[in-house]
């Protein structure tokens, strides 16, 4: 077996070139962003002459880069799953990476990449705690900082120097971390250190006036190394990689922005679902109430249907149009963006879900379920309430079968309660009686639960009543269908 990537991929039309010009330098290179962002900047370098090499930079301490050093920064990308109701198994050797620098060793290294006449980005995604202001990074000069915006700084002032503040010489920064408003946190934390060290006011101006900060949305299932199954994937490559990496078909990546940065970074010419969009938000609200929401309503109700799986479920005749009809019918048409656009990505949710190389264990979803589903479900119950002057029928049954799953058990059998003991107390208590209408009363108007009173809902504790004495007399199939004759519409 061959073991030298480089020259594997020379000797092929892959799109590789030796030396591509340092356009983007990227705090972190984890699983995720070796299967995200630098997957995507590898394929507008093959299909659309992008011509952009990435610096990458460790983030913490440690020994992460040796191994992608040793392989010329060079790895295989695995990517399974279903896409526009197709399977999907590919394989793809990412050469976007130029350099790989750990600034622990090598500062210096690390601070002269901000020279670069053809640096334009920066990417990070540091782990959710990575944007943080710690106060400990005292003084410019005392880096390697741990601090990751404290590096960001250091890296800026650099350049920001280097280039006499030259307007042209600002970076696009594009944060990948998984907190509301990454880059504009980002942009306070820097002005932070800036002012920390006393950094000349003319530097705070530049950030302000000629660096861009864009908030982003992403969202990407990337299992990493195939450690389970290694020997599977090694016998597929006739060379050896020890830093390939796994991940599903699907791709989001919301960021805000405007034409200007869509004619600078030209994602939207790949066959991905990647947006550049004026708000954020109402992304990060479909987001979460479609892909989030779907799989909050469907745990209880799948799994007291005897399910085990997510795919289980959505694959099922009548689990699956439950879940359909909950998604399409009551989720979608409450959300403020384009319905075409919003069952678009309720589609790829739905192939998500159905992928066969994930085995997502309704169990595992389980935990945390009442606040779950006051986060994830509760606001599409209540917004389609207002909207309508009806309950959800839908919602409302996966409701009932969320408080009749928190009773513990079910045909003899425990059930995968887990959750904070405080609540799974409180619904012993409410179980403890025989009367539906007193059940579902005193689920719905605890409001340490859903933050509201619920029973205030006008028809909504009836018909969680009515749900309960069907699921416990029918089961939920039979249960479901005599709710649905009463309820809908």
């Amino acid at each position: 077996m061959e073991n030298n990537l480089k020259e594997i991929i020379s000797r092929k039309n892959t799109g590789y070139k030796d030396s591509l010009p340092i356009k983007v330098i990227q705090f972190g290179g984890g699983n995720f962003m070796r299967a995200f962002v630098d997957y995507t900047i590898d394929v507008l370098n093959e299909q659309h002459g992008f011509n952009a090499g990435i610096a990458l930079v460790q983030p913490t301490p440690g020994t992460s880069i040796v191994k992608l050093r040793e392989q010329d920064n060079l790895y295989t990308l695995f990517t399974k799953g279903i896409k526009k109701g197709t399977i999907v198994n590919e394989k793809r050797i990412i050469s976007a990476i130029q350099k790989s620098i750990d600034p622990y060793k090598d500062y210096s290294t690390f601070l002269s990449l901000a020279e670069g006449e053809d640096l334009q980005f920066l990417f990070s995604n540091t782990t959710e705690a990575g944007i943080a202001y710690d106060g400990f990074e005292d003084s410019l000069e005392s880096g390697p900082h741990s601090n990751f915006p404290a590096k960001v700084t250091a890296f800026l002032y650099r350049r920001y120097r280097f280039f006499n503040g030259a307007k042209d010489k600002g970076l696009t920064i594009i944060p990948c971390e998984l907190i509301n408003n990454n880059a504009d946190t980002l942009k306070k934390i820097i002005f932070k250190y800036a002012s920390l060290w006393k950094l000349e006011e003319g530097f705070s101006q530049w950030i302000e006036e000629h660096n861009y900060f864009h908030n982003t949305l992403v969202d990407r299932i990337v299992p990493g190394y195939p450690k389970d199954d290694a020997k599977a994937y090694k016998e597929q490559l006739p060379y050896e990689d020890k830093m390939m990496v796994v991940s599903e078909a699907f791709l989001l990546w919301v960021i805000e922005g405007d034409e200007t940065l869509k004619q600078k970074l030209p994602l939207y010419k790949l066959d991905e679902q990647i947006l550049i969009v004026k708000d954020i938000q109402p992304y990060r609200t479909s987001k979460v109430r479609i892909l989030n929401g779907a799989h909050t309503a469907m745990v209880a109700f799948s799994i007291l249907y005897g399910k085990e799986s997510v795919k289980e479920a959505v694959d099922d005749e009548f689990a699956g149009e439950f879940i359909k009809n909950a998604v399409f019918n009551e989720i979608i048409p409450v959300l403020d963006l384009p319905e075409e656009e919003l069952k678009t990505f309720a589609e790829e949710t739905f192939d998500r879900f159905r992928n066969p190389f994930l085995k997502h264990l309704l169990a595992s979803i389980a935990l945390n379920s009442v606040s779950k589903f006051r986060v994830r479900v509760l606001p599409t119950l209540l917004d389609y309430v207002e909207q309508n002057n009806k309950i959800p029928v839908h919602l409302t049954f996966a409701l009932a079968c969320l408080i009749r799953f928190y009773k513990g058990t079910w045909g003899g059998a425990s059930l995968p309660v887990s959750d904070e003991e405080s609540i799974v107390n409180i619904f012993k208590y409410i179980w403890l009686s025989n009367d539906y209408n007193k059940v579902a009363g005193l689920a719905l108007s605890n409001t340490s639960f859903w933050d509201t009173d619920l029973s205030e809902i006008p028809g909504l504790k009836a018909a969680v009543a009515k749900a309960l004495q069907e699921i416990d007399a029918k089961g939920i199939r039979s249960g479901y269908q005599d709710f649905i004759k009463e309820y809908e519409v």
